[in-house]
């Protein structure tokens, strides 16, 4: 498997990585299929997401997935980031082979559910910023998003 120079980088220097003390919004997703795991960290001010950090087990691609898409979110009101599609991240690190999109949909809902949890602890529906729980089911192979 081949990656390009982007995603090499942001694999072996990867940013955002760790976890925020007392986060705004935490968002966890895993596809049992290929033992990827992300979970988000988000700190929001005013509506900004001021900071964002990951932890991912998994291969190459989802460690690159993960720390483009919190560089993709950062100093972004959250309803911008909401709008942060896997296609968005995949075109940011300059393409993934096919095999490995699977990773990009996991950032994208990792960030969603993140901004989900943080829509709750604010005492609001999720479902009024469009997002619908367990909206994604993890069946890579027939995945509407690749």
């Amino acid at each position: 498997m081949i990656y390009n120079e982007k995603v090499m980088d942001h694999f072996a220097n990867p940013r955002n990585v760790g976890e925020i003390e007392n986060a705004d919004g935490v968002g966890e997703v895993g596809n049992v299929k290929c033992g990827d795991i992300m979970k988000i960290f988000l700190k929001i001010e005013n509506g900004i997401i001021v900071d964002a950090k990951f932890k991912t087990f998994g291969c190459g691609a989802a460690v690159a997935t993960s720390s483009m898409a919190t560089e993709l979110i950062k100093g972004k009101p959250f309803e911008e980031a909401l709008q942060l599609t896997n296609k968005a991240v995949v075109e940011a690190l300059g393409g993934l082979p096919p095999v490995k999109i699977h990773c990009s949909v996991l950032a994208e809902e990792a960030i969603k559910a993140a901004i989900s949890d943080y829509l709750v602890k604010q005492g609001l529906d999720p479902e009024l910023f469009g997002i619908k729980p367990g909206a994604c089911d993890h069946d890579c192979e027939s995945c509407s998003h690749v």
